[in-house]
């Protein structure tokens, strides 16, 4: 049986991918890695070829025309036989010690004919030449030693939302809502962590540092001068979080509360790098966007705009950009994602 499955999207990875795959070996026969090779031009398929070959009964390399980071997902999850699915982006690489944690938690829980559809961990930036490496805990949100529900959880600081990183989904569950990313778009990793959300109802939370977040190439997608030129695509995503739920049926108060914090954090990172760029056309792209939450869900776009980081990103006039996009360096500065 293998617990978890692990898919490694991989686009010209060459440079780095070993690391991130070497880091799941220690799971050995309980775990399968799929390296989706999307595309590249590099020696991205060979090395993963020569992986597969090594270790047959672990590896599996898959090449795909290229599609993008959520299509190489995709196909990971089509491919997958693990219990649980987890992706690790192929510059990034796992905790050896918190990952025999994880693979250990699940097999017990599998003998006791017990399952989950969602598992939280840790994760930390590892951001290049910062002397602290931030972490990123929910220890003062989620319970501990216990399975829970949306209306157990506490409120979640603005640095410690659920992302790609902290998050290993049932396989099954992901497989059942359907869920399809995006094709050549970056930034659907939150696509990704959002849309199972409501689907969720067992969750557990273990306090260990699992996944490691590099930061620090230039060409990466969080990088700002990147986000600026792939503004339509982040503006893409969060208009697609929009359109799949009105937020006032979701049953649990909590989790609707946490869903509209979300799209509020999307909202924000989207005007501000509209922001940022200093472009008149972009700035009106940032004004459009306002409208569309307006026309999809009336409701959420009053609680946005007039929340905290609705109104820092939206104070009229030249200066009040100004005043916005400082307080977005300080943020960026605070929480250091990029």
């Amino acid at each position: 049986m293998k617990y978890i499955t692990f898919a490694i999207p991989s686009y010209n990875s060459a440079d780095y991918m070993e690391r991130a795959i070497e880091s799941l070996l220690p799971g050995g026969e309980d775990i399968e890695i799929i390296i989706v090779n999307d595309g590249s031009t590099d020696r991205t398929s060979k090395i993963a070829h020569l992986y597969e070959k090594k270790y047959p009964t672990i590896i599996r390399a898959i090449d795909q025309e290229n599609g993008g980071h959520g299509e190489a997902v995709n196909m990971g999850l089509a491919k997958a036989r693990g219990l649980y699915f987890k992706v690790v982006d192929s510059d990034d690489w796992v905790d050896k010690n918190a990952l025999l944690a994880i693979l250990a938690f699940i097999k017990t829980i599998t003998e006791e004919n017990k399952s989950l559809d969602m598992l939280i961990s840790n994760y930390v930036y590892e951001k290049e030449g910062a002397p602290h490496k931030k972490t990123v805990h929910y220890r003062n949100v989620l319970p501990q030693g216990e399975m829970f529900g949306w209306d157990d959880i506490g409120s979640f600081h603005i640095d410690q939302y659920i992302l790609m990183h902290s998050v290993i989904y049932k396989t099954q569950l992901l497989k059942m809502i359907g869920l399809q990313l995006p094709k050549h778009t970056f930034y659907v990793d939150n696509i990704y962590v959002y849309q199972p959300l409501p689907f969720v109802q067992k969750m557990y939370y273990l306090d260990v540092d699992f996944y490691r977040y590099y930061i620090g190439r230039a060409d990466q997608s969080v990088n700002e001068k990147v986000m600026i030129n792939r503004v339509d695509q982040q503006i893409f995503v969060t208009k697609t979080m929009i359109r799949m739920y009105q937020l006032k049926n979701i049953p649990s108060k909590k989790l609707r509360k946490y869903m509209l914090n979300y799209l509020a954090i999307m909202m924000t990172v989207s005007s501000i790098i509209c922001i940022r760029s200093k472009q008149p056309e972009n700035l009106k792209k940032k004004k459009d966007l306002w409208v569309y939450l307006k026309k999809k869900d009336v409701k959420s776009f009053i609680r946005i705009r007039y929340g905290i980081l609705g109104q820092t990103t939206n104070i009229p006039g030249k200066s009040g950009r100004k005043i916005s996009s400082l307080a977005y360096s300080v943020v960026r500065r605070i929480i250091g994602f990029n």
